[in-house]
């Protein structure tokens, strides 16, 4: 999968992924009756192959604050649904209008562009579905709290508001870099430490906590991303299971083109050092959560 990761991790990461795949084909409806093309559409763009680097980190914290299980894996299970329905949007011709995801064909090649449209309502419906169910929590008042922050993560203050300045480049004489780290805080890290804190959340984690897990999170998620503009350089798109140079194509500015191929290295590397630092009170607890950041730095895919 990668280099330079501790392979009981890699052991870890994919154990975590087959479990959420069990539970999210629990979760998806079958696929019978009139809407069954729906269904179809909803399980290829959830249950392909992926890293679940979101569920992951989600069922990491859980654990290192003690929470259970079955809650975890809901909990989880609806983080990834939202993810999945942010990806299959995503591909849209009307946004990144692409054609392959985790090495295969996207939603709208498959099925087309309208069962795909509902195909992300759907899933993005499930995940809050999946929250505010007591099977999720028995506490109220805590589903409030995991739903409130699925929302924050989900709209215009999150993934819908990164993907909008995405669309539409800042006018000239703003900071290129500011807005672009702005964006990806939103399109792509406002999940990330959604991840994060819905663990910690079902974990009970105090407040001091939560923060230092929203760090850690915080630096992850924008690490990934720059990650992901170096592998659109660099990448091999065989190994990615999508295309490369695509923002370079599209003439989009991202954090290579800005910083260049050894600026965003060394970036990466700062993050990573800053995201690990907001774990050093949690000690040998953190050791998964450690090993996650060195699997963002070396992914090939």
């Amino acid at each position: 999968m990668t280099s330079n990761v501790d392979p009981a991790f890699e052991q870890r990461l994919n154990e975590v992924a087959d479990k959420i795949t069990v539970a999210l084909d629990q979760l998806i409806p079958p696929a019978n009756g009139p809407e069954a093309q729906l269904m179809r559409a909803m399980r290829h763009g959830a249950l392909g192959k992926g890293k679940r680097l979101r569920p992951f980190i989600t069922i990491e914290v859980g654990r290192m604050f003690g929470a259970q299980e079955k809650a975890l894996l809901r909990g989880a299970a609806a983080v990834e649904c939202l993810h999945a329905y942010s990806l299959i949007h995503d591909d849209l011709p009307c946004m990144d209008d692409d054609d392959y995801r985790r090495g295969q064909p996207t939603v709208h090649k498959v099925f087309d562009e309208a069962t795909a449209v509902l195909a992300g309502d759907a899933l993005q419906a499930l995940a809050f579905e999946i929250m505010v169910s007591s099977e999720t929590h028995r506490d109220a008042s805590m589903r409030c709290k995991l739903v409130e922050k699925l929302a924050l993560a989900a709209g215009a203050r999150g993934m819908v508001g990164g993907q909008m300045i995405d669309m539409y480049p800042a006018p000239d004489g703003e900071e290129p870099l500011q807005i672009l780290t702005r964006m990806q805080r939103l399109k792509t890290g406002a999940l990330i430490t959604l991840s994060g804190e819905v663990g910690a959340l079902l974990g009970g984690a105090t407040e001091a906590e939560r923060q230092a897990i929203v760090g850690y999170t915080t630096d992850l998620g924008l690490a990934f991303q720059i990650v992901d503009d170096l592998l659109d350089v660099e990448g091999d798109p065989d190994i990615l299971g999508k295309a490369t140079a695509k923002d370079a194509d599209a003439g989009k500015k991202n954090f290579v083109s800005i910083l260049g191929v050894e600026g965003a290295h060394g970036q990466v590397r700062h993050l990573a050092a800053q995201a690990k630092g907001h774990l050093a009170s949690f000690g040998t607890r953190a050791n998964s959560l450690l090993h996650t950041v060195d699997f963002v730095l070396n992914r090939r895919h």
